[in-house]
């Protein structure tokens, strides 16, 4: 039988698309409490379903997959490619799927094109209809304008036949590249990505008091809760050394911990695992710009999720990529080193005098730290502090070895001396210090 949370989440999902809803509201028709409602309402709002609007309320929207962030709508492209409309505008909000270059025979151009395309093409209006008729949108380049016939079957098929002034490698170029930006954003976790909605969680009000503190996480088995006030803003938190030795008629709002910190969902779950392991935090609440409590984040679902990105391989390269794909462990590794690690100058990682850039050594040498202290001590880590220091211009072409040597390591952080060799002759050093994460 289904709990009145889920009957709540299936009524919002049959509303029509538009439909204002409030908390009284569904209290009311479902005879449920209004506290039930607010956190099915809050647990809509994260599944997609509902969105709140300033001075409009909380209305029934269209759920959008989350798993299409990579692609992009073609009222996107518009903007990427600096194009216009000339028909199908109805079709804006439509997904892109694919790009298609309508540079070949018209008989041999039909088996590329499928629905959700573009069909990128200059001054064909017969390559323009056939990729309308088959379900692709056209986007002609050069200038170019079209037949009032193919803008009307753009209309009718709901369709958009965009126009930009590029060419059409130009045109590729841009859209390529704006796919891979939101790959790049796709791979970067966030806290919406694993917080824990306010409907999965336990809260307490500040004016509960001790021994219902004491109920409840015996109830649940937990020591830390948030604690809001009646507009279910967050006020502080409460955990077991906070009631310590506490009467039980005395109010939380009089032994939590006021002003705790917090997260947006929007925060990487990089920065937040940063702050959780050095503030030795187990729990971080999620709120809305105004403090509305929205949810609850742990360490331990921080620390094992990025553990698993930093195991996982990049979708689409970012300079970071670029800068740490040459860096080769060497087999080769002196007594009063703990690693050796091979890199090569190639010209893109050179400034305007020839020489390597400071920003490219800089991150070549903490990549290296941090593969030394996973590959020899089994711990991820985030590089804190680097102190680099020239020695030497590093000219291009030239083969370098970075040389990490452990200096000290502890439970939360490690500290490394790094030198720097070509041709067998100290060129750079560099001090780093990196806040290890903990084992998953």
């Amino acid at each position: 039988m289904a709990t009145k949370h889920d009957q709540i989440l299936m009524y919002i999902e049959n509303l029509p698309i538009g439909d204002k809803i409030s908390v009284r509201s569904i209290a009311k028709t479902l005879s449920v409490s209004e506290g039930t409602a607010y956190r099915a309402i809050k647990a809509a709002e994260n599944n997609g379903l509902v969105s709140t609007i300033e001075r409009v309320g909380t209305i029934r929207i269209e759920q959008k997959l989350k798993g299409k962030i990579e692609n992009l709508t073609f009222e996107e492209i518009v903007q990427v490619i600096d194009g216009e409309v000339l028909g199908g505008r109805a079709g804006l909000d439509k997904l892109l799927d694919k790009f298609v270059i309508g540079a070949m025979q018209i008989d041999a151009i039909t088996r590329y094109i499928t629905p959700k395309s573009l069909m990128i093409v200059g001054d064909r209006t017969d390559v323009q209809r056939l990729a309308l008729e088959n379900g692709a949108a056209v986007l002609i380049t050069g200038g170019f304008g079209t037949s009032a016939d193919v803008i009307a079957l753009a209309n009718d098929l709901a369709l958009p036949i965009l126009q930009t002034a590029y060419d059409t490698y130009s045109v590729a170029a841009l859209i390529n590249r704006a796919l891979t930006d939101q790959l790049i954003k796709k791979e970067i976790i966030t806290v919406a990505d694993i917080y824990h909605p306010l409907a999965e969680i336990h809260t307490l009000h500040a004016n509960q008091t001790v021994a219902d503190y004491k109920q409840l996480s015996a109830a649940v088995k937990q020591s830390r809760f948030p604690v809001v006030n009646e507009h279910m803003r967050l006020v502080g938190i409460v955990t077991v050394k906070d009631i310590l030795d506490k009467p039980a008629t005395m109010t939380l709002d009089k032994v939590m911990t006021k002003e705790p910190a917090s997260v947006k969902k929007y925060m990487s779950v990089a920065s937040v695992g940063h702050s959780m392991t050095w503030n030795s935090l187990e729990v971080m609440p999620v709120v809305a710009d105004n403090l509305e409590l929205e949810g609850l984040i742990t360490r331990q679902d921080v620390m094992s999720n990025m553990q698993t990105a930093q195991r996982q391989p990049q979708v689409a390269e970012t300079f970071y990529d670029q800068i740490v794909e040459p860096l080769r462990p060497s087999e080769t590794v002196p007594d009063f080193y703990t690693a050796v690690y091979e890199y090569e100058v190639t010209p893109q990682m050179t400034n305007n005098l020839g020489t390597i850039s400071f920003g490219v050594l800089t991150e070549a040498v903490s990549a290296a730290c941090q593969q030394m202290l996973q590959t020899q001590h089994q711990r991820y880590s985030m590089i804190e502090q680097i102190n680099l220091h020239y020695l030497r211009l590093i000219q291009i072409d030239t083969q370098i070895q970075i040389l990490p040597r452990l200096l000290e390591i502890g439970r939360r952080s490690a500290k490394i001396d790094v030198d720097v060799y070509a041709n067998h002759v100290i060129v750079a050093k560099a001090l780093v210090t990196g806040q290890l994460l903990e084992r998953g």
